[in-house]
């Protein structure tokens, strides 16, 4: 249940499903535009799906804890990492969703997922301040413009027919938008002020990864402990990057073998108990116990013995269990071997290394410094990375190999983004194949084909390749980054630059344009020189499309959301079908489910795109897209706080990157009235006026960008050295107090607000005022972050003081391997099987142990068959199970 894509329900992508229907009905959108009853007619169905699914969620949600609820009591998780119980009763889970602030993620899960759940909030405030700003004004001036629309496109531009209204559509494009740009600048403040916050507590603090730094491209006589220590001051451990070369092989053929040979012992176990049990017979009859020609062990037949080929068709046939055991005694001695090896001679340096600083100051001044004299050498590439967040494969190329592969993959992205319409219109095409055969001759064999393959072939069939060939993209752009990138943080940011241009490209500019020109094509075919007019006055109208899509938008999503029919049906019905073993079911039942940032952010970023975009041509937008907000931020906030996990770490900048992203909104909405404007002004004088004001606040838009850009990019990925400044006063007499090598996990517990040595946080000297309370007070933190919302505040105040505790001591052995190559310290799979009444897994045990030697741990323990054969282990107390590890928070 671990990949995010498990939660892919409904994609916006899609939206190419319900073009055609846009397209349709433009012909006569002119005569009749886009009534009130449609969109009812429209929103109706989804309204009846959705409420279904909330229903069917009310009634599962209290019986099955797995899937509705494991942040509350899965004991994997340490006690500071789990939500609230939730309250008996049909709606009791309501009493906790609405009494836990979203603050209480920032500890208890991850501030990424905070920060996800905070931009739809934010879009959700933006959209809403967009209806109180421009309905008052665009609606009656655009209801009264006489341009002989009806419906609901009276309220859109392409009804103004005077141009002297433009001015109005003009003022409040400058008041809307700058609003929007100050809740951009606002929030890219407020990002950077609780990030220094965070990453300045005592829990973050003492570990260790806050004090790393990756540098990548080391020159080659650079590549020494001895060298890099000279380099850089504070130094207080180094980890070289060692090219394992075939080890990662052994070790993967290593663990291949255990796994066959947990899977084959399962197998014969649960075969013999079932095959025992049906004979009736609980005792062991004398001729089978026997094993080999010696009493007392228990006899199963070769032909009951799992078997497999050692290739496949072509191989030699051989018994499973024999053959994996075989293998594990050859490969166990030969992987520890080349490991000690390895981590006694460092191999082949490779041109990375991770070097820890004694303090966050230090690594902080090291990661902001020009390391090297030569351009792109000794590049400090990421700081605060976990160790199992690293690709390793990819750090020991060149930077010029990087910088290639990463042109050529954007490249590639270019091209998708571009002509992806060709696979989308093929497979619009077979939706319209009984028009097909009545212009295309040869394809008249079409219309043999019986009626009901030939409704499959037109309705199911292109819904379910455009769904597949929507979802194919961030999964392509998440490949391609995989090939370069260093981090799998670094690898969701780029898939997130990458898929949110594809969103904006062909889901909703296509879209637009495509369904814009669609109904006036007929139109511009017979009088050309009309285009633009018609243009004008049509585009405008395929806001129409997203008017009810907000909403159908935003039900399915939550109801499927709230309902998690993915993660319940690989939960409780095909994790039964599939997992065979101990380790399959307990791997299925303690990983929480994590969103892919990368693929999750531009979706709903290209929402907020749309709706600024829409703004001031089509305010009516902006209303059904508060709804579609709030709806998604309710649903996500429920599994945010009780189902989800965080798999991937990109320390909020996906957040900050999807800020960024939302100014395309701006721009778009400024250009589409740029557009509208000129094309006005063709026509009447008057219309120059709101065209000149428009590229004067353009202008000024692009100036503002450029000026955030350049004032906040260095607070999204470094802390200022002010707020740092104090921690290096008690530092050296910290280091007296702790062995070497131990200073940064022994610290004491500190009150929230102070600073103590390694376990420093936001100094409270300055004794920040408490956030103020009211409306006024709300509104005053809003429009003042820097004196309200400053780390300070955010520090003492709003952080949970669950973060003013360090993490555990590491023991000696977990801070020498943080930052070792995996392979180098990768451990052998302990086989765990199931116990039996009849003693075999017990006997399997022993004879593993005696035919493998040391090296390999077996075990029955925490996990048995029952009467039918089936397979059980103790979901009661997770941290018994053989192969349960305590996760080490680095």
């Amino acid at each position: 249940m671990s990949p995010s894509w498990v939660m892919e329900t409904f994609n916006p992508a899609d939206t190419h499903q319900l073009l055609p229907r846009a397209s349709q009905t433009g012909s006569h959108r002119q005569s009749g535009g886009s009534s009130l009853s449609a969109l009812l007619s429209t929103l109706v169905p989804v309204i009846i799906v959705a409420s279904l699914a909330f229903l069917v969620f009310l009634v599962f949600q209290k019986r099955f804890d797995r899937v509705y609820g494991p942040r509350t009591y899965l004991s994997v998780l340490d006690e500071d990492e789990r939500s609230p119980k939730q309250s008996a009763g049909f709606l009791g889970w309501m009493k906790e969703y609405t009494q836990i602030a979203d603050e209480y993620v920032l500890a208890h899960s991850s501030l990424d997922n905070y920060l996800f759940l905070r931009l739809f909030k934010i879009l959700m405030i933006v959209c809403f301040v967009g209806c109180v700003i421009t309905w008052p004004v665009l609606f009656p001036v655009n209801a009264t413009g006489g341009g002989g629309q009806s419906g609901l496109d009276i309220l859109s531009f392409s009804n103004v027919e005077n141009p002297i209204r433009y001015f109005a559509h003009a003022f409040i494009a400058w008041i809307f938008l700058g609003f929007v740009m100050f809740v951009i600048t606002r929030e890219s403040l407020y990002f950077a002020y609780l990030r220094q916050a965070y990453f300045l507590s005592p829990y973050v603090t003492s570990q260790i990864s806050a004090k790393t730094v990756l540098f990548v491209d080391v020159p080659e006589d650079y590549r020494t402990e001895e060298y890099l220590r000279r380099s850089f001051r504070d130094v207080h451990h180094v980890w070289l990057v060692s090219d394992p070369g075939d080890l990662e092989d052994l070790i993967k053929k290593r663990d291949q073998a255990a796994d066959k040979l947990e899977g084959a012992e399962i197998q014969m176990i649960t075969q013999y108990v079932k095959t025992r049990n049906k004979k009736g017979n609980k005792g062991v009859p004398e001729e089978n116990r026997r094993q080999n020609g010696n009493a007392g062990g228990i006899y199963v037949d070769q032909k009951d013995r799992p078997s497999h080929r050692t290739k496949p068709l072509i191989g030699k046939k051989v018994d499973t269990i024999e053959w994996s055991r075989g293998e594990l005694q050859r490969l166990i001695p030969e992987v520890a071997q080349k490991q000690s090896e390895l981590q006694r001679n460092k191999g082949k340096i490779t041109s990375a290394a991770f070097i820890e600083f004694n303090s966050v100051r230090a690594a902080q001044a090291a990661f902001q410094q020009v390391a090297h004299q030569t351009p792109f050498h000794m590049t400090p590439t990421e700081i605060g990375m976990k160790p199992d967040m690293v690709i390793w494969k990819n750090l020991g190329k060149s930077w010029w190999m990087v910088k290639a592969m990463s042109a050529l993959c954007t490249a590639f992205v270019t091209f998708l983004c571009i002509f992806w319409t060709i696979p989308v219109a093929f497979i619009g095409v077979l939706t319209n194949i009984n028009y097909l055969t009545d212009q295309v001759p040869f394809l008249s064999f079409i219309n043999n084909i019986p009626s009901v393959i030939l409704g499959v072939v037109t309705g199911l069939l292109p819904s379910l390749l455009l769904s597949v060939l929507m979802t194919l993209v961030p999964i392509i752009c998440a490949m391609l980054a995989k090939l370069f990138e260093p981090t799998q943080g670094a690898v969701q940011l780029k898939t997130q630059s990458w898929y949110f241009a594809f969103e904006v490209i062909q889901v909703f500019l296509i879209t637009t344009f495509s369904s814009g020109a669609a109904s006036v094509a007929t139109q511009v075919l017979s009088n050309p020189t009309s285009a633009p007019t018609l243009l004008a006055k049509n585009l405008p109208k395929a806001s129409n499309f997203y008017i009810s899509y907000f909403v159908l938008f935003g039900l399915m999503t939550a109801a499927m959301q709230l309902l998690n029919i993915v993660p319940f049906l690989m939960t409780l019905v095909l994790g039964r079908i599939l997992d065979k073993t101990p380790r399959k079911m307990y791997n299925r039942y303690v990983s929480l489910t994590g969103i892919g940032w990368g693929s999750y952010y531009p979706k709903y970023t290209n929402l907020g795109v749309i709706a600024l975009a829409y703004s001031c041509i089509a305010p009516l937008v902006l209303g059904f897209a508060t709804v579609g907000f709030a709806l998604l931020y309710l649903a996500f906030r429920y599994n945010v706080l009780f189902t989800l996990g965080t798999q991937i770490d990109t320390k909020g900048r996906a957040y900050a990157r999807a800020l960024q992203q939302l100014t395309v909104g701006i721009y778009l909405a400024e250009f589409c009235l740029i557009g509208l404007f000129a094309i006005g002004s063709s026509g009447s004088g008057v219309s120059a006026g709101p065209l000149v004001l428009m590229i004067i606040f353009a202008i000024g838009t692009v100036i503002w960008h450029m000026q955030l850009r350049s004032a906040i990019s260095r607070h999204l990925t470094s802390l200022p050295s002010d707020l740092l400044a104090e921690e290096h006063c008690d530092n050296n007499d910290e280091e007296k107090n702790f062995p070497t090598g131990q200073s940064h996990t022994g610290a004491r517990k500190l009150d929230f607000g102070t600073s103590s040595g390694d376990e420093y946080q936001v100094p409270a000297s300055a004794d920040p005022p408490a956030p103020p309370t009211g409306f006024m007070g709300k509104l005053k933190e809003f429009l003042l972050p820097n004196r309200h919302a400053s780390a300070a505040v955010i520090s003492k105040y709003i952080l949970s003081p669950h973060l003013a505790n360090p993490v555990r001591p590491y023991t000696q052995q977990e801070l020498e391997a943080a930052y070792l190559h995996p392979a180098l310290s990768a451990e052998t799979p302990i086989i765990w099987l199931a116990r039996d009444e009849y003693g075999l897994s017990q006997q399997e045990v022993q004879g593993c142990r005696r035919a493998v030697g040391e090296g390999l741990e077996v075990s029955d323990e925490d996990a048995w068959v029952d009467e039918k054969g089936n397979v059980n282990w103790n979901e009661r107390e997770l941290r018994k199970a053989p192969i349960f590890e305590e996760d080490v928070r680095y």
